[in-house]
């Protein structure tokens, strides 16, 4: 399957979904903005896709991007974000949603394993509520330390300064 045909709607991926279940596969579920790709971010998916699982990943759409991370923001429009996104091996499908949570995506998917990053496990994870009500389960996965867009946006900004 070549990556455009990764990037799918919500109708679509929930056909999918149900036919995965039926054939006894793992859903899991990430979200985020993606923007600026880093090394960071594969290494995180990598982790994600483990155990044979399919990895559906949850991408704000720009004008959700710009609602969480301000106006200058995202660097790169939300259609480049999912076709990198896309083009990774780990990753079997992107979702676009223009909410600034992925609440509703969530609960109308109900993925298995709903994936956060270390530094949410204290804080609230939207979503958790549906699929452990389901029966999933809410996995974290540690970042490479020193990799993230906000750090690369900062060290660009003082290159040029």
């Amino acid at each position: 399957m070549n990556s455009a045909e990764k990037i799918v709607g919500v109708k679509t991926l929930k056909k999918k979904v149900a036919s995965w279940r039926k054939k006894g596969k793992k859903i899991a579920f990430t979200n985020g903005c993606f923007d600026i790709l880093h090394l960071g971010h594969v290494t995180y998916l990598q982790k994600a896709k483990n155990h044979n699982r399919i990895l559906v990943i949850g991408l704000n759409s720009d004008a959700s991007v710009k609602k969480i991370k301000g106006k200058n923001r995202p660097i790169v429009t939300q259609k480049a974000r999912a076709g990198v996104l896309a083009a990774l091996a780990c990753v079997d499908y992107v979702t676009i949603f223009s909410e600034e949570t992925p609440y509703d995506l969530i609960k109308n998917l109900k993925p298995d394993i709903l994936i956060k990053g270390a530094d949410w496990k204290h804080k609230g994870i939207i979503g958790a509520d549906i699929v452990k009500s389901c029966g999933g389960k809410v996995e974290f996965i540690k970042f490479l330390d020193h990799f993230s867009t906000t750090n690369i946006i900062n060290s660009l900004l003082k290159k040029c300064a």
